[in-house]
């Protein structure tokens, strides 16, 4: 073995000395190290070199890393061992439950119930429960945060069992804000420190979060990326991260945005551009002569809306602006530290010392206009000029509406009527200069007296309390109530579609005219049915835009061009007489935000309000289950565990219970908003003496197996062509012909004890990280999805809950091998199967005619097919614990 000795040097920060690897010396080391590493492979090589000296890493890891070439590599599999995990809600509950459930198991097994303990730090931040229900009053915040505890109390009590009960383990309360913000304004510190055989090391802060906008954190220059709860389940049990050795993007950054060209509109840029130039499961760098130009804020926006690019990282490297954001946040420890770390590192930006990439894509910032994305993806950019004959042709030449009244106002609701305008989510509360834009046109509008139009859900909900402060600070907060934007809560609403119930009368003339009617939000995810599932056409824009869209009462206008409203008098208003310049924005920045704004803000991060601190919960190192509960259920991941793996089982004459097109979400396979009556989790939940308006959401419940398998394939917008056209969670039951709910087509066939399969397009998976998406798909009985792409995260998660992910080869698809869904599928061959390798598959049409045809395995590395070998993540964890 090579000694690794030589790259460790000392990092003296305030008299004290710690030791930290200089990456830039690998070459000295390794003669084939590339000499001009990514700024993201230089953090896991450093990763790699500290894990293989205290060792828990094989040095084949640092080898294959240093085989990366600009020019082209081989797909190797590496280790990384993330310093810390962050979790929100929706997907820490259930992750919480696994854990819950691996204690059973190992008592169950004779071994003691601590063995099961995350060894890794994990924040789990409570930030997706709180609905807008109230909204457009004083008051709204509180009502709203009272319904939030009402409805969860169950979920809530669970997780002050899990803080107790588990080491590791800190819970930031309902109420405080969004896990990416409090990731980048608080807990975020650029490099860390852990102590080793008696000796301190300084490294780089990292992490893995069950978010997928976990990316947001690139903007510091930490290295951190979103995983299903499956696998950082693994992660916090003291598991490395398998993961194929990325292909880097290098993103050149030049030239000055116009005026009017705000944050919002750069990550809507980027978005369309980084598909179109498919970068889905690479690494994504920004650099370039105009890197220094954009603000901390302005990277974390871009840098958040890193997963729906395709990418898996969004990377600014650590320069002034980092240590200065630092500084700004009240966090002049950290910056000293990070600053002193990363320049004896080696991971300091150097402007003189470009890094090389595998491609390097340019981005001139002059070529952005202002925009708007939509009405169902965030890569469907629309400039704004754009919109309105975009939004004509959606109406196919007509217009419906009808004339309703609404707070003693005779309105018109229409096709195109914005219906939610929603300043919400982490993508842009986080950012003060759009914030405070935003603020301004409000003071703007209110003092002409424009007024929104009734039938407009408004609603303020930012991802952490230092903005409602600098609002406050900058006298902002009353022309935002002024026109209906009041505080609802601190949380991601409306973004993963906790949007609440529209107006009564807006809802039913939506329905009785079926109306294509709009959200505008400030957030980075806008999928068929997910912001509101009476809403068809919904745009992602700057919470500047929202104020604006909300006035005008519509999208199907020319914002830059017509009017957005006249004065009491009848004088006409138009963007251009409420749009802020930026030397105003730059001015109430620098008046009113200091680091004070955050200090004071986060001073009491942990401790919760009353609400919170009024919830009981049990204690002792295992959880008493309540067989009644219908938010809290023990998974049945372990109910049959055994230390020995089963034996692989080929599939045999599999039925296909769903057939899909391309761009499938995980939204489609497993939604988080409301539960419909009639859908079988409906169902469920009032045969359990849950009335409709207490059913809450998929979200919640996912601590409930009974609901979420009930609730997978679940979105009333998924289109399953073994429907005959019809849209929602329907399928054709073979061999009998009959439509039913996938549900319950799927309970039938695992009475015959049929195996299922999926077939899909490209993009399979593509949104939320959403580990319910396969765990709902294992407990259907589906057993592989055949896919011509997947998308990362989905993938793995596949993968962690024992489900096989297999493409079709290139130039190949379901349509090309005229597969229509009514086959029978076998594969055989699982016992040997290997990383990367290929399966035969046989499918027998009803005819008794057989379509041969190869598929690609997407197990892509030999971890991963060990995974896969163990039954999932969950089951292989545990083993090995139990082992040790």
């Amino acid at each position: 073995m090579i000694s690794l000795d030589s790259l460790i040097r000392d990092v003296v920060v305030d008299g004290r000395s710690y030791a930290a690897v200089h990456v830039a010396g690998l070459a000295g080391v390794y003669a084939s190290a590339p000499s001009r590493l990514p700024f993201s492979l230089k953090i896991l090589a450093e990763n790699m070199v500290r894990n293989i000296l205290w060792g828990r890493l094989a040095p084949e890891n640092l080898t294959r890393l240093l085989s990366w070439r600009p020019e082209g590599f081989a797909p190797v599999g590496i280790s990384f061992y993330p310093a810390r995990v962050l979790m929100q809600d929706f997907t820490g509950v259930p992750a919480l439950c696994d854990l819950a459930a691996m204690r059973d198991a190992a008592v169950k097994a004779g071994f003691p119930a601590e063995r099961i303990n995350p060894e890794v730090p994990v924040d789990l931040i409570i930030d997706h429960s709180v609905q807008v229900d109230f909204f457009g009053m004083k008051g709204a915040l509180e009502k709203n945060v009272g319904l939030e505890f009402d409805r969860n109390r169950e979920r809530y009590a669970f997780l002050k069992w899990a803080q107790k009960s588990f080491d590791n383990l800190k819970i930031v309360p309902p109420n405080s804000g969004i896990c990416h913000q409090i990731n980048l304004e608080k807990l975020g510190t650029v490099a860390v420190s852990n102590t080793y055989k008696d000796r301190a090391w300084a490294f780089p802060d990292s992490l893995v979060g069950t978010d997928s906008h976990t990316p947001m954190i690139n903007a510091l220059g930490t290295l951190g990326w979103g995983v299903g709860g499956i696998e950082a389940e693994a992660v916090m049990m003291g598991q490395p991260l398998s993961m194929r050795l990325p292909s880097v993007t290098g993103v050149r950054i030049c030239g000055t945005p116009d005026k009017g060209v705000t944050a919002t509109d750069v990550v809507l840029y980027v978005t369309e551009r980084l598909r179109q130039e498919v970068v889905v499961e690479q690494f994504v760098e920004y650099f370039g002569p105009s890197l220094s130009a954009l603000s901390l804020p302005d990277r974390a926006t871009i840098a958040n809306m890193t997963p729906e690019n395709g990418a898996t990282v969004g990377l600014f490297p650590v320069d002034e602006v980092t240590i200065e954001y630092l500084r700004a946040t009240g966090r002049d420890d950290a910056a000293r530290f990070a600053e002193a770390y990363a320049k004896e590192a080696g991971l300091f930006h150097d402007p003189a010392e470009e890094p090389s990439y595998n491609r390097v894509i340019e981005l001139d910032l002059s070529d952005i206009a202002p925009s708007v994305a939509g009405p169902a993806r965030p890569q469907d950019r629309i400039p704004l000029q754009k919109l309105k004959p975009a939004m004509q042709a959606a109406f196919g030449g007509g217009k419906k509406g009808r004339d309703i009244s609404m707070d003693g106002k005779l309105c018109r609701v229409q096709d195109g009527s914005v219906v939610i305008a929603a300043i919400t989510s982490c993508t842009n509360t986080s950012n003060p200069h759009v914030m405070l834009g935003a603020g301004l046109i409000a003071k703007k509008a209110s003092a002409l007296g424009l007024s929104i139009p009734p039938y407009v859900k408004t609603s303020l909900a930012p991802g952490s309390k230092a903005v409602v402060k600098y609002l406050e600070d900058a006298g902002l907060m009353t022309p935002l109530e002024s026109l209906g934007f009041h505080l609802a809560g601190f949380g991601c609403t409306t973004c993963i579609g906790n949007s609440g119930p529209l107006p009564p009368k807006v809802a039913h003339v939506v329905e009785e005219e079926n109306l294509n009617v709009s959200a505008v939000l400030s957030g980075n995810r806008n999928f068929e049915a997910r912001i509101h599932q009476k809403v068809r056409s919904n745009f992602l824009a700057s919470p500047m835009l929202v104020v604006l869209f909300a006035l005008a009462g519509r999208t199907d206008i020319d914002l830059m061009h017509e009017r957005i409203g006249c004065t009491p008098e009848g004088k006409e208003i138009f963007m251009a007489d409420l749009w802020p310049s930026r030397e105003e924005i730059d001015a109430v920045v620098a008046r009113c935000i200091s680091p004070a704004t955050f200090t004071s803000t986060y001073a009491s991060l942990y401790d919760g309000d009353a609400h919170w601190q009024g919830i009981d919960s049990g204690s002792g190192l295992t959880f008493d289950w309540d067989k009644a509960s219908t938010y809290i259920r023990k998974p049945p991941f372990f109910d049959d565990f055994s230390l020995t793996p089963p034996a692989m089982e080929n599939i045999t004459d599999a039925r296909v219970l769903a057939k899909l097109g391309d761009s499938v979400t995980t939204d489609h396979i497993s939604p988080a908003g409301a539960i419909p009556p009639s859908y079988p989790a409906g169902a469920y939940l009032t045969d359990q003496g849950v009335t409709p308006d207490a059913y809450n959401s998929y979200g919640s419940r996912r601590g409930n197996h009974e609901v979420m398998m009930r609730g997978t394939f679940g979105n009333i917008r998924i289109k399953n062509e073994l429907a005959h056209g019809r849209e929602g969670a329907y399928t054709t039951l073979f061999p009998d012909h009959e439509e039913r709910f996938i549900f319950d087509a799927a309970q039938t066939y695992g009475k015959h004890r049929t195996p299922l399969v999926v077939l899909a397009g490209t993009e399979y998976g593509t949104g939320s990280s959403r580990d319910w998406a396969a765990k709902g798909s294992l407990l259907l009985g589906i057993r592989a999805v055949i896919a011509e792409s997947f998308e990362r995260i989905h993938r793995s998660n596949l993968v962690g809950m024992g489900v096989l992910p297999l493409e079709f080869m290139e130039d190949e698809s379901a349509r090309t091998l005229n597969l229509n869904g009514t086959e029978t599928f076998s594969l055989s061959g699982l016992d040997t199967l290997e990383a990367g390798g290929t399966l035969s598959v046989r499918a027998q049409k009803e005819t008794g005619q057989a379509i041969l045809f190869g598929v690609k395995v997407r197990l892509d590395t030999a971890k991963e097919v060990e995974t896969y070998r163990h039954g999932g993540i969950l089951p292989m964890v545990l083993r090995e614990l139990l082992e040790k």
